[in-house]
């Protein structure tokens, strides 16, 4: 026999059941008696057996009752876990949030910010991706990411953005350079010099080489590389000089760093934040993405 139960049907039925009469158990779960009634004629129809006996004052279960009671409040209370769990999804509780983002952002802003929101939600996946900036435009427009985090790009995708940090670029040397005990320097000051720089499509070369173009002048890279703490130990080794943001060379302790700033008015960089436009983010996204724009 392939039964199907109503969930309604059985709440009714654990309702009779204990309260012990169908007119208290209808005003128990707000439903007119003749409707209950009719409910549970139809369910003992379907299952081809009695559930109660009908007295005067009441009724009385059947040993099938009791039976299907057990089976009835399990299944029950897992629709009543599912429908919790669910709910976390649909407030933000739950859920799986894609991010791409910078080295810039992951190195001075995120991990605090992501820490927070998890403390705070901590059922809610996060899987975070780290691309340069072009590439984390593309992953958004490509639905490849939820939520992405950049500087520039060079390609224009049609992508609803919000401001996130500002940060400054720095320049740093090592401490016996010439120009480690400037107050402040001009980009052009360092093109006389040897570089390091981040690896070939990152926005921060990207910027570079564009200054240095404007001046009719070269950016001579001598080595680069993939993290800020490459960076840094290669300046400190004395291979070049070098500009990142001011908040990553926080991270590290390096007797060997000077760190100068940079003059120049794009020095000073705002970091966006970027979703696809007209795309309504899961309640845990639009979470995360109202989190990180406070």
């Amino acid at each position: 026999m392939s039964v199907r139960f109503d969930l309604y049907t059985l709440q009714l039925f654990i309702a009779v059941l204990e309260e012990g009469s169908i007119a208290a158990a209808a005003q128990r779960e707000h439903i007119a008696a003749s409707a209950l009634s009719k409910r549970l004629s139809e369910l003992e129809r379907m299952l081809g057996m009695d559930l109660f006996i009908r007295r005067a004052r009441g009724v009385e279960a059947t040993k099938a009752a009791e039976a299907l009671a057990r089976g009835a409040r399990n299944l029950l209370h897992h629709a009543d876990d599912l429908a919790g769990e669910l709910n976390g999804y649909s407030q933000g509780t739950r859920g799986h949030v894609r991010i791409a983002a910078n080295l810039s952002s992951i190195t001075q802003f995120l991990p605090k910010e992501l820490r927070a929101f998890l403390t705070q939600y901590p059922d809610v996946t996060i899987d975070l991706t780290e691309m340069v900036s072009t590439d984390v435009t593309r992953a958004v427009a490509e639905n490849a990411a939820d939520i992405g985090i950049y500087s520039q790009a060079d390609e224009q995708y049609e992508l609803a953005t919000l401001p996130y940090h500002k940060d400054r670029m720095v320049l740093i040397t090592p401490r016996d350079h010439p120009l480690a005990s400037k107050k402040s320097v001009s980009f052009i000051d360092t093109l006389d010099y040897d570089h390091v720089g981040m690896h070939r499509g990152s926005a921060a070369n990207k910027l570079l080489a564009r200054e240095a173009i404007a001046v009719n002048r070269g950016l001579k890279l001598k080595f680069q590389v993939t993290s800020y703490d490459a960076l840094i130990a290669m300046v400190d080794a004395g291979l070049g000089i070098g500009i990142m943001p001011i908040k990553a060379t926080e991270r590290y302790v390096c007797q060997g760093i000077g760190i100068v700033p940079l003059s120049d008015g794009w020095a000073s960089r705002q970091l966006k934040l970027c979703v696809r436009p007209g795309e309504t983010l899961s309640a845990a996204a639009q979470g995360l993405l109202d989190h990180l724009t406070r």
